[in-house]
């Protein structure tokens, strides 16, 4: 399994961490050693103070392929759900300024948390997906599909360009503006429409 992550794909959330708006998706990938078995653990890790949530769109690849056409990138996702991507934000603003790859700033064991999936059924409107991320009951996080910059089409379409995309793979789609610090003791809930579909407890 492979985790493709999209960066800066929501215009506010790219303000708000002072990056200009991107002309093409910005891709970055994570192993499948990120992958946050489901009812595991979360413990904070030892290498960073300054721990942060970022809640995504996830979609879940059905279809092995490569050079994969916008008009039939819908063929190649079945699912989505809700996701966090965990950052170690102050790692990652030291190798920024160093102009180093920040992998070990997002890509580290268990940083990519994944919730239930919701099968994409016929008629589904995959533009206008409501989503949010509670901290301690209190909403913190809260966007809609339709602000993306990049759609769920564009981006699989862009990845497959130059990556195989194989059945299991998964895509985060980006976060929106909201992302913020989480500490040992704090319970993070994700959500799509009304329905919870991610719970984790920082250790």
């Amino acid at each position: 399994m492979k985790i493709f992550c999209v960066g800066r794909n929501y215009v506010e959330h790219a303000k708000e961490l002072g990056n200009d708006v991107p002309d093409e998706p910005v891709i970055f990938l994570k192993p499948k050693s990120a992958f946050l078995q489901p009812h595991m653990p979360f413990y904070y890790p030892e290498f960073t103070n300054e721990l942060h949530y970022e809640a995504e769109l996830v979609l879940r690849v059905s279809k092995n392929g490569k050079y994969i056409q916008e008009r039939h990138a819908s063929k190649y996702y079945n699912a989505f759900t809700v996701g966090i991507d965990f950052t170690a934000r102050d790692l990652q603003q030291q190798l920024k300024e160093k102009g180093l790859p920040w992998e070990i700033s997002k890509a580290w064991d268990n940083s990519a948390a994944v919730g239930k999936f919701i099968d994409i059924k016929p008629g589904m409107n995959l533009g206008n997906i409501n989503f949010c991320l509670y901290k301690n009951k209190e909403m913190v996080q809260q966007a809609n599909s339709s602000q993306m910059i990049f759609t769920f089409d564009q981006i699989v379409a862009y990845v497959s360009q130059f990556f195989s995309l194989n059945i299991g793979d998964l895509i985060f789609t980006g976060t929106p503006v909201g992302v913020g610090e989480c500490v040992v003791g704090d319970i993070l809930e994700g959500f799509i429409e009304d329905d919870s579909l991610l719970e984790v407890e920082i250790k």
